[in-house]
């Protein structure tokens, strides 16, 4: 059985990806499960640059380990406000300053929208994929459209989604199933496109 390293230190979205992609017969590993302690600088100016250099790097790891059969998959996501001139961008898991606290972040959001009313609330999920390995080098790109909310609901919840209202659920993504959510997120849209491309694998 092939293997895709998820080049993510994430857990959360290592777990997603995983959920995702468990119909296929590929053995899904994350960098942990594969000892490799390597955080890689997300430098790019795109979700496309920094999920592809997330796993090329990776990729030339296990190249010099003699693991280059398998499969590299990163994934750069984050969340675009037009009101806000595409911010937090790239910057979504780092948007208050300290990488991975969501509850800040989302603070930090709903303070530098408090003024915006109606459609101006408006923003989207997006996410980029790279696959690369020894017989691939693929960039998708997904996204999906919603509002940023008023006000944050309680909870630990991954990253914006207790903001992120989904009109065609009416409910935000943290109020949703996971089947919900993966049907029409921007990594759900991404791996659809993704999947055409390991069948062919």
């Amino acid at each position: 059985m092939r293997k895709i390293v998820l080049a993510s230190n994430n857990e959360k979205k290592v777990k997603e990806l995983k959920n995702m992609l468990n119909e296929h017969n590929f053995e899904i590993c994350s960098l942990k499960d594969e000892n490799i302690d390597i955080d890689v600088v997300e430098d790019g100016s795109t979700f496309e640059e920094n999920a592809l250099k997330k796993a090329s790097e990776i990729y030339k790891y296990l190249l010099t380990n003699n693991k280059g059969d398998a499969l590299v998959l990163a994934d750069d996501s984050g969340l675009e406000i037009d009101y806000l001139n595409g911010e937090p961008g790239i910057y979504s898991a780092r948007y208050s300053g300290e990488h991975g606290n969501d509850y800040a972040n989302n603070i930090k959001l709903l303070d530098r929208m408090k003024s915006a009313k109606g459609e101006e609330r408006r923003g989207r999920f997006v996410c980029a994929l790279a696959l690369i390995g020894n017989d691939t080098n693929e960039v998708i790109r997904g996204a999906v459209e919603g509002y940023i909310k008023e006000e944050l609901m309680d909870g630990d919840f991954f990253g914006y989604d207790p903001l992120f209202f989904y009109p065609g659920f009416n409910k935000t993504f943290a109020e949703a199933s996971s089947e919900e959510k993966n049907s029409v997120s921007h990594r759900g849209n991404a791996l659809k496109e993704l999947k055409k491309i390991l069948i062919q694998l």
